[in-house]
């Protein structure tokens, strides 16, 4: 596998991280479940036994006090990390589409005041992109204003699932900031907003399918004015900044997405084999093997699937219409293999005693977040069938 980054060293640190994820972190879950007191007295101590143990911000560059650990590699620990659904937090992977996007596209200024704490976990950051007046999809229908008055951006927004928000001390607001631009990607702006500005409100923290103490928030931007410097990369820069950072995180998201499902896999093959009903196991029974047969086909499609895109992008290519294939059918592959460990599992497989539930619920948000399917679906068509990019076999 070394032609997909998995170098020895990338393999020991896959397999240190794992061990970490299945040892520490998942035994932890269920305190790191109830979101209190003792929830962060654990997730903490869980970043310093991360940090001990040198697997803190693998992915970061070294430059900013990361482990500097190349894309490809970084692409298989994800696999690992995804394990857990507290597996970014506690490996501090959590901000690096955030702290690149930073030392990227933001000034010293901006880069001595917010990275070093980020890279560090000691602040989180959030992004305020999606508004629940418009599509989210689209881009080009963002309400949120930013508008200079002398020396300061005045910005007004309404922004939801800015996940995050109500632990982060600061928001990327994507607002319009050239509203007489002829294209309409050119007239968003990113401008950093820290959470304590006169103006940002914290609406509520957003109850979604079984969860109402999660992460997933509404704010509100009433006239909250930040300096001029505030302004992330170039006025009218915001569309190709907010690319820039979903890309790579749509690869990860994949890979971590693996990390659960053969989680998933693992206790559907532990139950299949002690499960004993009508005169013989389950794992006897030809339906059952059926489902341990399309789960193994599903996550190794998609495995190979999502590496060749990150392949494709670390090699410099044009390599949407492979993330976009990945996004889709990973989405679906993850649904598909939580499902058939829940039917395999019964009753059992539906309640809190196992993780399986959540899993299934969280899964359900995969085919939503980082752009829905259908719109993953009609930009890899629209490009095929225009001629401006040929399918990924044809490219090889």
């Amino acid at each position: 596998m070394e032609d997909y980054g998995l170098t020895p060293e990338a393999l020991d640190l896959r397999e240190r991280v794992r061990d970490f994820i299945d040892r520490e972190v998942i035994p932890a879950e269920d305190v790191l479940d109830r979101n209190d007191t003792d929830s962060y007295v654990t997730i903490e101590a869980l970043k310093a036994e991360a940090k001990q143990r040198g697997l803190w911000a693998l992915g970061h560059p070294k430059e900013i006090g990361g482990g500097g650990l190349p894309f490809m590699a970084f692409v298989h620990l994800n696999e690992a990390i995804g394990r857990s659904h507290y597996g970014q937090v506690c490996v501090g992977s959590w901000s690096m589409q955030d702290s690149i996007m930073l030392q990227t596209f933001g000034t010293p200024e901006q880069r001595e005041r917010w990275l070093a704490p980020l890279v560090a976990g000691e602040i989180r950051s959030s992004i305020g992109m999606t508004e629940p007046e418009v599509a989210g999809s689209d881009p080009t229908l963002f309400e949120a204003t930013g508008t200079l008055d002398g020396d300061e951006w005045v910005v007004n927004a309404h922004k939801w699932f800015t996940t995050g928000a109500n632990i982060a001390a600061f928001t990327t607001v994507f607002c319009r900031t050239e509203p007489d631009e002829d294209n309409p990607y050119r007239r968003i702006s990113a401008i950093i907003v820290p959470t304590d500005t006169p103006g940002w409100e914290l609406v509520r923290v957003i109850p979604t399918m079984g969860h109402v103490g999660g992460s997933h928030c509404e704010i509100r931007l009433t006239d909250c004015r930040v300096p001029v410097s505030n302004l992330l990369g170039t006025r009218g820069a915001g569309f190709v900044i907010s690319q820039k950072r979903l890309g790579p995180g749509r690869i990860f998201h994949s890979m971590r997405w693996l990390g659960q499902a053969q989680r998933a896999f693992e206790l559907m093959i532990g139950r299949a084999n002690t499960r004993f009903a009508h005169g013989s196991l389950l794992a006897e029974k030809g339906e059952i093997q059926r489902m341990i047969f399309d789960s193994v086909a599903d996550i190794q499609s998609h495995r190979l699937m999502v590496l060749d895109a990150a392949r494709a992008l670390d090699s410099g290519s044009d390599a949407r219409i492979e993330i976009g294939l990945a996004k889709v059918r990973g989405a679906k592959m993850l649904h598909d293999v939580i499902d058939r460990a829940i039917q395999v599992h019964g009753a059992l497989g539906v309640t809190a005693d196992l993780p399986l539930e959540r899993m299934y619920r969280e899964a359900r948000y995969a085919r939503i977040y980082d752009g829905p399917d259908e719109v993953h679906r009609h930009t890899v068509a629209r490009r095929i069938l225009r001629g401006q990019s040929a399918p990924p076999w044809v490219r090889a």
